[in-house]
């Protein structure tokens, strides 16, 4: 026998051991199967949106750059709202200089007559 002609006997006993390991272990068999799943959406995804590119590079860019937008609106958004006020009975008050006692001038101002070294 060649090593052709074991080669398919050989992928036939890895697959059954895979199976067997698998039905040893019920709780990872289903998040192994997702992952699978998964991996071949992607993958058939990714070439499908090649082909798409590939055929039509205007409509990509366009969907791009209209994502682009979408995602600005959202974060501008969410700045707003962050921003806005919360709902509440508060007052505004307005800052006001007190009158209590006057303001010291600086030692430098009071030994020159009120002027600096710059004046």
């Amino acid at each position: 026998m060649s090593k052709l002609n074991s080669l398919p006997e050989r992928a036939m006993e890895l697959v059954s051991a895979v199976g067997e390991s698998l039905k040893q272990a019920p709780g990872s068999a289903g998040k192994l199967l997702e992952a699978g799943v998964v991996l071949g959406a992607v993958k058939t995804g990714a070439r499908v949106a090649g082909g798409f590119v590939r055929r039509n590079p205007a409509i990509a860019v366009a969907a791009v750059a209209g994502a682009g937008l979408l995602w600005l609106a959202a974060r501008h958004r969410a700045k707003a709202r962050a921003e806005a006020p919360i709902e509440g009975s508060a007052k505004r008050i307005d800052a006001r200089r007190g009158e209590g006692a006057p303001r010291r001038r600086s030692r430098a101002r009071a030994q020159n007559g009120g002027e600096t070294a710059s004046e």
